[in-house]
């Protein structure tokens, strides 16, 4: 059965289901992942749990993994499981945050596929691993190959619906912080301007704030999460960009901050003779690697700017 057929199965049995008996999320999950697993690529397959609702966190935990690891490539593989996890993910309360996370990268999937067929070949004959060292790295496409992507990509992804309403109350924000207002459209790259979305990795918010991050910054964590609220969210975020342009003095190096973490660019910049992102790329997150091309060539579509002159 093709992906398209089976995902399309599910959805059409799950809306059935709905009108029919009012299934609880558990039922719908349940009867969903005998289809899942025996259509899904067994490589990933085995990666997951029995879905039900307390698994759901768990699920896009394993896809955050794949963000997180070292190949570019090898995230185009868990778009399907990423497909039909999201009508599921997206029924519950409990989940939905996590929904809004991953349908925010879907187009990830998407571009890692394109890459996969521009990438550089691996060598016919793979060189030994030595026993106690780490298996080299995968040989991923270079930042300009992701931004010719990205920008194919990024050319035909309208607005997000809730765009209109936060794009011109937000850019005032990033303005009175002294930070481009160009700049909010991270609030696409990181959730299409759902301030409810949540990451496995503890990220929240419209800007995917980390916990110490918007304690840096401000941001009250209890009795209420101001990282849910956009304004105050946002001025974190322009406050924290801020603070890394100021370090590292460029944009693109501010953003791969932002996402990996001011720490791991600081340390990849101290083994680089050249403060570029492009040089320091290959050290980053697959994740990473392709969110600053994305960002690039978003704003360049969003705002006809590039993000380098900002």
């Amino acid at each position: 059965m093709k992906a398209s057929a089976w995902i399309i199965g599910i959805a059409l049995a799950t809306a059935t289901g709905a009108q029919a008996a009012d299934p609880s999320i558990e039922d719908v999950l349940k009867a969903s992942e005998q289809a899942l697993r025996e259509n899904l690529d067994p490589r990933v397959a085995e990666l997951f749990p029995p879905l039900d609702v307390a698994s759901a966190g768990r699920l896009v935990s394993r896809i955050q993994d794949a963000f997180a690891g070292d190949d570019v490539v090898d995230i185009a593989r868990f778009k399907q499981v990423a497909e039909a996890a999201l009508p599921l993910l997206e029924q519950d309360a409990a989940s939905r945050p996590y929904a809004a996370w991953l349908r925010t990268r879907m187009d990830y999937f998407q571009a890692a596929d394109d890459l996969r067929r521009i990438a550089p070949a691996p060598p016919t004959k793979p060189k030994p691993s030595t026993p106690g060292k780490p298996a080299p790295k995968p040989t991923n496409p270079t930042p300009t190959q992701q931004r010719q992507v990205w920008t194919r990509v990024v050319a035909t992804e309208p607005w997000p619906a809730e765009a209109k309403r936060y794009v011109p109350m937000l850019k005032p924000v990033f303005v009175s912080e002294n930070v481009p207002p160009e700049l909010v459209w991270l609030a696409e790259v990181e959730s299409r301007f759902n301030p409810e979305a949540r990451s496995p990795a503890g990220a929240a918010g419209m800007f995917q704030i980390m916990p110490p991050t918007a304690q840096r910054m401000g941001l009250a964590m209890r009795p209420t999460d101001q990282r849910f609220q956009a304004e105050k969210s946002a001025r974190a975020s322009a406050r924290y960009l801020r603070t890394l342009h100021g370090e590292f003095h460029d944009w693109p190096l501010a953003l791969a901050a932002y996402n990996a973490g001011d720490g791991r660019v600081r340390r990849l910049l101290a083994k680089s003779k050249v403060k570029s992102f492009d040089h320091i790329a290959s050290g980053l997150s697959a994740e990473t690697q392709m969110y600053v091309p994305k960002i690039e060539a978003l704003i360049q579509r969003r705002e006809g700017k590039a993000l380098a002159k900002l």
